[in-house]
């Protein structure tokens, strides 16, 4: 069954993480990817480990449901090549800055003459009618401007990086969302558009969630964080051999928390019954729990919390994961043969779907592996692909001379 973009066609112009995962979600779920490469390769291509030169895994995680078409977008005929595909194309979605789309002739306006329904997507760096428009935007600057990286001061003592590459990842999805939306507009109206999804606004939004705090009222009513992500003492707590994340959160898990572990004078103990003083409570109360705990063996404690059906697993490092028993049962990683990288282990598409359901349908391809055939559905023939190879406006895998 095709997945729920069948029949989309999407021109991927992005590079690095964030661009590269949306556009990977969308190729999961049917859509035809074209990943538009400059001549030398998205960057992400030589991050290492690889087998390969231009096939580390980072590229091989998140270009995979796409087709490579190699485009010198400088070269006249490269930008007038990718105008053709924006003819029969739904979304063209870019992560430059729209200064350099308009030098290179191919802004919102060149795009729509090209085909008035197309949905024009810009992941940005910030919006643009502000002091940091047109500043460069990295996912470790984001995460300092957003709050993010302070907020780890709470429980590390400083201010720290979340260590994965988070703010890409969480815009990536922003931008999913965005372009399905413009598309189902599209759908009811006939109408396309130009949308854009800054990283900055889109953390901050992200992270003020329940980090605004008192600072949501006028006049504040109180400083902003949110107090239970504050205390030092929200983290895995420490066993006689390991750690258990635990979460006692409504009131009936406060109560079989104390009874499991012979507390009973706290079962009604307003610290726990009323919600108010247990938010104003947590640091105490997770030190309670830290102190009850410690000299439980991690394997006994996760039993006893499941007999007390309270939110608890073990940490998981990331080797372990391959083999979490939740995951081996549902067939989460999956292994595939690419034709140049051998076995690979990628994780499976995670949502479902009843009747149109995502699925991995192509490797990632290697830098040009599909321009002939895309510039030929492009209406180029094959003199003028030719002529493209020779004026290394276009790479083709097996045709470059």
């Amino acid at each position: 069954m095709p997945g729920s973009l069948a029949g989309y066609r999407i021109l991927d112009l992005t590079s690095v993480f964030l661009g590269p995962f949306a556009t990977q979600i969308l190729g999961d779920n049917g859509a035809d990817v074209i990943k538009i490469e400059a001549p030398e390769g998205d960057i992400t291509r030589d991050i290492q480990p690889a087998r390969h030169r231009g096939m580390g895994t980072v590229f091989l995680n998140a270009n995979r449901n796409k087709r490579s078409l190699v485009l010198d977008l400088k070269k006249t005929a490269g930008r007038d090549a990718l105008l053709r595909l924006v003819k029969s194309a739904d979304v063209l979605v870019y992560s430059v800055r729209p200064e350099a789309m308009e030098r290179l002739g191919l802004g919102y306006e060149a795009c729509r003459a090209a085909n008035p329904k197309i949905i024009y997507a810009g992941a940005l760096g910030f919006r643009p009618d502000g002091p940091y428009s047109g500043k460069a935007a990295y996912d470790d600057i984001i995460q300092g401007l957003s709050g993010l990286v302070a907020t780890q001061a709470f429980t590390t003592g400083e201010p720290r990086y979340v260590p994965s590459s988070i703010v890409d990842k969480i815009v990536g999805v922003h931008l999913v969302y965005t372009i399905t939306m413009a598309l189902l507009h599209r759908e009811r109206t006939g109408e396309g558009q130009h949308v854009e999804v800054p990283m900055l606004e889109s953390m901050v939004g992200f992270n003020m969630l329940e980090h605004a705090a008192g600072m949501l009222f006028d006049p504040p009513l109180g400083e902003p964080g949110y107090s239970r992500s504050k205390t030092p003492f929200r983290r895995p707590f420490a066993t006689k051999d390991g750690h258990v994340c635990m979460l006692p959160y409504t009131l009936l898990h406060w109560q079989n928390f104390f009874r499991m572990v012979g507390k009973d004078d706290m079962v009604d103990d307003s610290r726990i019954t009323d919600p108010a003083k247990r938010s104003e409570s947590v640091d105490e109360l997770y030190r309670m729990v830290a102190a009850a705990v410690a000299e439980w063996t991690t394997r006994d404690l996760l039993a006893a919390l499941d007999d007390a059906d309270i939110p608890a697993g073990p940490v998981n490092r990331l080797e372990d994961l391959f083999e979490d028993p939740q995951l081996k049962a549902t067939g989460f990683f999956r292994t595939i043969d690419h034709p140049t990288e051998g076995r690979i282990v990628l994780a499976d598409v995670p949502t479902a779907f009843s009747k149109s359901p995502g699925g991995i349908d192509r490797h990632a391809p290697l830098l040009g592996e599909h321009s002939v055939e895309l510039l030929r559905e492009a209406g180029l023939t094959d003199d003028e692909i030719d002529a493209m190879v020779r004026n290394r406006a276009t790479v083709a895998a097996g045709r470059d001379e």
